[in-house]
């Protein structure tokens, strides 16, 4: 088969989406030699295209990201086929939450969760509506659906009535390179963003279901309690994130918390092995990879216990109510002081994140490309 890849969140930096693409593309190059994989993207002339991915062909459209939704909500509609944008392509991975409308080419959707649909007021009102009215039509459409999680997967069926029989849950995977880094790795991270000696660290995008408001208020009610302590947000602003900094301000916090804005890959294994603790306060996550990320370079862990996280943390993890402030900041305190716990929570993590491999998700991905295949 030839089979085309959306690598459209990678080469645009949409940080979970887009390490999702890229790094089961690698994974599944690496493993499967009978069948030929393309990658598309939309937008080339605002894209930053991996090197990696020059190995393989190409398939773009010039559309920039609200044109090309348009475009494939147009042809759902209307049920003029798309398949002349992709010559040659037995079957379209979607993994951006955008399918575009087939007759000919088999398709798999990767759904990674429905935030929209549990806190809307999360998401911009354009793109609440855009996935609203096209969600359940692509998951329809599709020839099978690829849930991140069980959590993600039993919201498919509670919402959409999709037949438990067309998801297949594929968990997500941790690169190898995400170990405890070096002395001299964590010395070199230190200098280059300036990294203070002891730090608080979340990795993600800034917006608001993040629910970092939260952690501003968990880390004040900290500073009293323990000293020299700041806090590190790595990752792009997102949308909606203007009250965040607001309350930022309003608790006088800009001397105690860093932005380092986006990081490339190869700085985050030893961004996560400088921190003291990583949290994750987030109200809803269809997997939550920097959590299994931090785990696996041997960082504490202090996340939500909601949605897919559960499943993800496992018992590696403190999981707390994350609308609760008081219980937020009481396990970062547990965290940072209890030595014992500390190295309890670090074996549990890095055993955890062994459980995880993209290896392991390309191979289950395979089988469902070639079950479709099958189908008339």
């Amino acid at each position: 088969m030839k089979i085309c890849l959306d690598l459209s969140p990678a080469v645009h930096q949409h940080a979970g989406l887009g390490r999702y693409a890229q790094e089961l593309l690698l994974a599944l190059a690496a493993a499967d030699r009978q069948n030929e994989y393309v990658v598309f993207y939309n937008n080339p002339a605002a894209a930053r295209v991996d090197p990696f991915m020059e190995h393989f062909p190409k398939i773009t459209t010039p559309l920039s990201y609200k044109p090309w939704r348009l475009s494939a909500m147009l042809a759902h509609f209307t049920r003029i086929p798309q398949d002349h944008l992709f010559s040659g392509v037995d079957l379209f991975h979607a993994t951006d939450h955008l399918l575009p409308y087939f007759r000919r080419v088999k398709s798999v959707f990767t759904l990674h969760d429905l935030i929209f649909l549990f806190h809307p007021e999360t998401h911009k009102p354009l793109n609440r509506w855009f996935l609203t009215l096209m969600m359940p039509r692509f998951l329809r459409a599709a020839d099978a659906i690829i849930a991140v999680s069980e959590c993600t997967k039993r919201d498919a069926i509670r919402f959409y009535g999709i037949p438990e029989e067309k998801i297949t849950v594929i968990y997500e995977g941790v690169s190898p390179r995400f170990r405890p880094a070096s002395p001299e790795a964590v010395r070199a991270v230190r200098e280059k963003y300036s990294l203070p000696e002891h730090f608080i660290l979340y990795v993600g995008t800034i917006e608001p279901r993040k629910n970092l408001t939260a952690l501003l208020e968990a880390f004040t009610n900290l500073q009293s309690a323990i000293c020299n302590l700041h806090l590190v947000f790595v990752g792009k602003k997102g949308w909606l994130y203007e009250g965040f900094f607001r309350r930022l301000r309003e608790l006088g916090l800009e001397d105690r918390v860093i932005f380092t804005g986006y990081v490339p890959d190869e700085d985050l294994p030893a961004i996560y092995s400088a921190a003291d603790l990583f949290v994750f306060p987030s109200l809803y996550e269809g997997f939550g990879l920097p959590v299994l990320e931090a785990m696996a370079c041997g960082t504490p862990v202090v996340c939500s216990n909601t949605s897919s996280l559960p499943e993800v943390a496992g018992d590696a993890a403190l999981l707390v109510d994350p609308t609760d402030v008081r219980a937020l900041a009481g396990a970062m305190e547990r965290a940072l002081r209890d030595e014992e716990k500390r190295r309890e929570m670090r074996e549990r993590g890095l055993r955890q994140a062994t459980k995880f491999s993209w290896e392991k998700a390309a191979a289950m991905t395979l089988k469902v490309y070639q079950d479709v295949s099958l189908t008339g």
